[in-house]
């Protein structure tokens, strides 16, 4: 009589954990690069969008979202994570409150982008990089601006809330397309 036999996968823990790793140390680049903070207003320029955006385009859209959401947890919750030091759910009340929440859908809309993508040359295509990346920091602009129109006014939200932005989103985005197709290879696999 023969038997079979019957190996499962390894496919547990040590997947769980590397994808667990990999959303942990997106929030952690997110909470980091947000201390790199030029103050000029109601909103600073910080790193944030950097890590943002390249943690959605890296880990796609559910890892990505998740990665945010973890950093808007451990910031709403008072771990000091947010521009400045600052922390609590008041953040989300003030001026860069819409900032944030804009994190969580640029990382959405990026990360459904490369992972429409992945797998395919278009995937470590620079100028795809840089069209989805743009893609996230309009959203970030329009969910940013609009509540920051509460504190300085729509008449106010353009000079205040998304000029001062421009070149160095232009340099992150230039950023992103150059380094993005490298780490293609890096991208945990679903």
């Amino acid at each position: 009589m023969s038997s079979i036999v019957i190996q499962a996968r390894p496919y547990g823990i040590s997947v769980w954990l590397r994808e667990a790793v990999s959303i942990a140390v997106a929030s952690l680049a997110i909470a980091l690069l947000a201390q790199v903070s030029i103050p000029i207003g109601p909103v600073p320029i910080t790193g944030q969008t950097l890590a943002v955006l390249g943690a959605a385009w890296t880990l796609g859209r559910l890892r990505g979202t998740t990665a945010v959401a973890f950093y808007l947890a451990w910031g709403a919750f008072g771990l000091p994570v947010f521009a400045g030091g600052t922390a609590g759910f008041v953040v989300f009340a003030g001026p860069t409150g819409g900032y944030l929440a804009g994190f969580l859908v640029a990382a959405y809309a990026v990360g459904a982008a490369s992972d429409s993508l992945a797998g395919r040359n278009w995937s470590r295509n620079p100028a795809v990089i840089a069209a989805a990346v743009s893609m996230g920091t309009a959203i970030i602009y329009a969910v940013g601006a609009t509540l920051l129109a509460r504190f300085v006014g729509w008449d106010r939200v353009v000079a205040v809330g998304i000029a001062p932005f421009l070149p160095g989103d232009a340099l992150k985005i230039g950023l992103l397309a150059a380094v993005l197709p490298a780490l293609a290879s890096a991208r945990p696999r679903a």
